[in-house]
């Protein structure tokens, strides 16, 4: 695919161009931290740009690296996130920056050179509220290159743009987001109640008033994925769970994609459990491993991936599902 130059000259609505400001929510991010930072600063964006850093309770040397960062560079600011979860920081640093885009950034992510050039032109020949682009999954070890493989394959994560990459185009929701200020002043930014799912809850709200967010395949942001199976697990058991919470909150945010793990999980062990009456009930199960087979054969670079593979698409699916599944009303308060 052509990659397409990003435009130094963008103008946001009609002005020159705007300030930016970079917000991250950061935990544990020792190891991530500085170079996550030294992206930012690489960027191509010609135009004035701050670094906020809101800081959770960390048990390593975070903290201590964001402070040193700060001393160095007068255009960072930390503040502090005591609550730790992430929409609280995000708002607490969306409170203190001072620019007319917002570019949402975690800590271990790596920025392209052009990511925020591109996503302000986007931003301003759309029309868009919110532009995002591609979570590019990458590993190190195997198993995190396995990991990484089925995140961004249709065979593990769904066809979702912002996984798998696609056209450019209107979408329900992107990977962290470029935004502009005044539509996240204008629905009160993140609720503070969504421990996860914070970004599909907050999309749906910016197109319920009038938004449109817009996916931009020239955006990719390097995401690493977790390095082991009980990691691997708890992570889309909470997806699963969160994802459950929004569809419940607002009529008409799920679709077959979100179904599908939950139903394939149920379906699974029905499967099991009424094989024992009649083999012919086995089928079900055999079908879906039959999948897994496949899947990992397309997905895998390596003999050791694929084995990999084979663990790591069932954990997605299944961790996911239940999570969807045993998802309590008491998760989220009630309005008040």
């Amino acid at each position: 695919m052509t990659t397409q130059k990003s435009v130094p000259s963008a103008e946001l609505d009609g002005s020159p161009l705007p300030f930016v400001s970079v917000i991250l929510p950061i935990l544990n991010e020792e190891n991530y931290l500085e170079a996550a930072v030294s992206s930012i600063f690489s960027q191509d964006y010609q135009g004035k740009l701050e670094v906020v850093l809101a800081v959770a309770p960390s048990r390593d040397r975070t903290r201590e690296i964001a402070e040193q960062l700060a001393r160095k560079n007068s255009t960072i600011v930390v503040i502090d996130n005591p609550s730790g979860k992430t929409a609280a920081g995000l708002n607490a640093a969306l409170r203190i920056s001072r620019g007319e885009i917002i570019v949402r950034v975690d800590g271990h992510a790596q920025l392209p050179l052009d990511y925020i050039s591109n996503a302000v032109a986007t931003l301003a020949s759309t029309g868009a509220v919110n532009v995002g682009g591609v979570m590019a999954a990458e590993g190190i070890t195997e198993f995190e290159k396995s990991v990484a493989g089925a995140m961004r394959s249709p065979l593990g994560v769904g066809a979702s743009r912002f996984h798998t990459g696609g056209s450019p185009g209107e979408v329900d929701t992107v990977y962290l987001g470029v935004f502009r200020r005044s539509a996240l002043i204008a629905i009160d930014g993140f609720d503070e109640r969504f421990t996860r799912a914070q970004d599909w809850e907050l999309n749906y709200r910016l197109r319920k008033n009038g938004g449109k967010i817009y996916f931009d395949p020239r955006l990719h942001v390097t995401y690493r994925p977790r390095s082991t199976v009980k990691a691997l697990a708890k992570q889309y058991f909470e997806y699963g769970r969160w994802r459950r919470v929004v569809s419940r909150r607002h009529e008409g945010t799920i679709n077959y994609r979100y179904l599908a793990p939950p139903v394939a999980l149920l379906g699974f062990l029905s499967s099991l459990f009424l094989g024992f009456l009649h083999p012919l009930f086995y089928a079900p199960a055999c079908i879906y491993l039959i999948f897994v087979l496949a899947a990992s054969i397309s997905i895998a670079r390596s003999l050791m991936q694929y084995l990999y593979l084979l663990a790591v698409i069932p954990t997605m699916h299944f961790a996911w599902g239940a999570g969807f599944i045993t998802s309590g009303r008491n998760l989220v308060p009630a309005d008040e």
